[in-house]
């Protein structure tokens, strides 16, 4: 039998789908976050955050074990602890969030997140734990949790990630009545790989003009506040789509049908 075609992308996405959530990896890594918060007060609506990470895995053992080396099916040489290949990688993140107040009851909440895991050395590819993913209740809300992605792939994996990612959220929250809240929202962003083993060229992020390949979701929120907690339900609609072609991106017509429900406890961001 000879597989060609469109029929090699469900195959490829079984056999990825199993690599992954059988592959192991032994990861020691160490990290450092710095964090500059304006918030004061419990209750102050406008603040901002900053907050800066940055890990790396491998190198100690790299170094430690640099004379055991095994052979792999690829027939390069791969090194191990405990029987296991360890994870060697540099791993970034910026993640930004703004709140400032537009009326007395009313906000304008903000936030910007960039990460990057990059593999070296051990390594051809992020462990499965520390990639990215895009989707969900505090992401983009158009698109269901691991359903963006990477890049215009249109999501052929159960389980879609890279170890990019780009993300910016604006949210206006609003008062309804009492202890009921509303929320207009619009999520912007998506996930690439780069400088990782891919063989799909619309996973990756090549330059600048990857960024047309951005999810957009816009959406209607409500939250009921119980002061020291929030419960919440997010709408979003994927009102730009990078799976599909150029000219079918935007949405043409609502359907309630295409409409993610997402629960949550407390504010997205």
């Amino acid at each position: 039998m000879v597989v060609q075609g469109e029929d090699i992308l469900p195959i490829y996405a079984i056999s990825e789908r199993y690599r992954r959530i059988t592959n192991n990896d032994f990861i020691v890594s160490s990290s450092f976050t710095y964090i500059i918060n304006s918030k004061s007060q419990f209750f102050e609506r406008n603040f901002s955050q900053l907050r800066f990470k940055i890990e790396g895995a491998g190198s100690l053992l790299n170094a430690l074990t640099a004379t055991y080396k095994v052979v792999n099916t690829e027939g390069s040489t791969k090194n191990k602890i405990f029987g296991v290949e360890y994870a060697q990688y540099a791993k970034a993140e910026v993640d930004f969030i703004k709140h400032f107040p537009i009326a007395k009851q009313s906000s304008l909440a903000f936030r910007s997140f960039l990460g990057i895991a990059i593999p070296y050395g051990n390594s051809d590819n992020i462990p499965f734990s520390q990639s990215y993913f895009a989707g969900g209740t505090t992401d983009n809300r158009g698109f269901k949790a691991y359903r963006l992605g990477p890049g215009s792939s249109g999501s052929i994996l159960d389980y879609n990630e890279a170890n990019m990612k780009i993300t910016l959220n604006l949210e206006y929250r609003f008062p309804i009545l009492g202890a009921l809240k509303g929320a207009l929202f619009t999520d912007v962003g998506n996930i690439w790989n780069v400088a990782d083993n891919t063989r799909f060229d619309e996973y990756k992020f090549k330059d600048l003009s990857s960024l047309k390949d951005v999810g957009l979701s816009t959406g209607f929120g409500l939250r009921y506040d119980f002061n020291f907690f929030v419960i919440r339900l997010d709408m979003g609609i994927p009102t730009y789509d990078p799976a599909q072609e150029m000219s079918n991106r935007w949405i043409k017509k609502f359907r309630i049908k295409e409409t993610v429900f997402n629960f949550g406890i407390n504010y997205p961001f």
